[in-house]
């Protein structure tokens, strides 16, 4: 099949490196693939498919090729692919990467463009139920994968350094990053670092965000905190594999890859419910979970730093866990849902656990 991808960006990301993953895979698979962008947009990931460059920094429909699926993926694309879909050049399906009236600005553009088609893929059952919810679309799931890069090296008894708390820490001069809860991330990790002074904090930030974000170098000119700026996989594998505790605060993600990432390379996880991550986070089984009010991710970490059997074990499984989530899997649920799209076919509905239920008999006041 004949693919085009209008995509503004390809910078460090979850969601644009799902997009490269996805696309990457499609053409692996035979299809032909075609990556269309504005004029400007940064790519920071091996592309494999064939890229198409515009003269402008604007997307227009006269700017798309011909072909069997156009596949847009963020609202500000939706509506020129359904008018380029609307002059014959391919079936619109539109490919959920966040769902973006919760927090970026103009959601009363956002919101209604959720409209204008009912060809929807999605990445999680919280995410496909959300929509459902707000716009009566049940959208088909593709999940989140890992590249087999990341792995566990096994390597923290070596290091010989004191227990690692590493979370990521992104760019907010931008605006588009109230929902990973950085404040609260940061005001948690000092509390750790106030009851347990012997371990380090570290942030891993994409090189470009760190170095232009006055916020982040002034953090880091404080030499209160180690930063990591990874430039590339392999070395954000390693920063993965050097901590012992990887936090997340995120309050909603549709698939929040970085703690599945983390897991793949063995650390133990403690994470605020984001809706997407309970795809693969459960409660005292693999990581610890629990709601943003509650305000106890600090209560959390310092729980794995002073009780290592359970830290090892809740890595130990969550690394056994991630190993269902690949790249591949990704790319043929979304092969599927095409087919299924191009023959008619609607979406089989997911059945969807509220955190509430799966952990059942959780309580603070049992030091949990």
């Amino acid at each position: 099949m004949r693919f085009t991808f209008p995509i503004l960006t390809l910078c460090h990301g979850g969601a644009q490196r799902m997009l490269v993953e996805l696309t990457n895979g499609l053409t692996a698979r035979g299809h032909d693939v075609v990556i269309l962008m504005p004029l400007g947009g940064d790519i920071s990931y091996a592309v494999h498919s064939h890229i198409l460059t515009t003269d402008h920094t604007v997307l227009r429909e006269s700017d798309f090729p011909v072909s069997d699926i156009i596949v847009s993926n963020f609202y500000t694309t939706v509506p020129v692919s359904e008018a380029a879909s609307q002059q014959g050049k391919g079936m619109h399906i539109r490919l959920s990467l966040c769902y973006e009236p919760l927090f970026l600005p103009e959601n009363e553009v956002s919101f209604p463009s959720y409209h204008i088609t009912d060809k929807l893929l999605v990445l999680s059952q919280w995410q496909q139920e959300l929509i459902a919810l707000s716009h009566g679309i049940t959208g088909s799931i593709v999940p989140v994968g890992i590249s087999t890069v990341f792995r566990n090296q096994h390597i923290r008894h070596m290091l010989q350094e004191p227990l690692n708390i590493t979370a990521i820490l992104r760019k907010e001069e931008n605006g588009f990053a109230s929902h990973r809860e950085q404040a609260y991330l940061v005001k948690q990790l000092d509390i750790v670092k106030h009851n347990m002074p012997q371990v380090n904090i570290n942030f891993i930030s994409p090189p470009d965000e760190f170095y232009s974000s006055e916020s982040l170098q002034k953090m880091h000119a404080g030499g209160k905190y180690r930063f990591f700026t990874p430039q590339n996989d392999e070395e954000l594998c390693y920063h993965y594999n050097g901590a012992d505790i990887f936090v997340s605060a995120s309050a909603f993600d549709a698939g929040s890859l970085p703690g599945l990432e983390a897991m793949r390379c063995g650390a133990a996880l403690v994470s605020v419910y984001s809706g997407g991550n309970l795809q693969y986070a459960r409660h005292e089984e693999n990581c610890l979970l629990s709601y943003r009010y509650e305000n106890r991710l600090a209560q959390d970490v310092v729980r794995l730093i002073v009780d290592s059997a359970l830290r090892v074990r809740l890595a130990e499984q969550g690394e056994t866990d991630s190993l269902a989530w690949t790249w591949d899997n990704s790319v043929n649920s979304m092969e599927q849902a095409v087919v299924r799209f191009m023959q008619n076919i609607p979406p089989n509905e997911s059945t969807w656990t509220p955190l509430s239920r799966r952990m059942a008999g959780y309580r603070i006041s049992k030091g949990h």
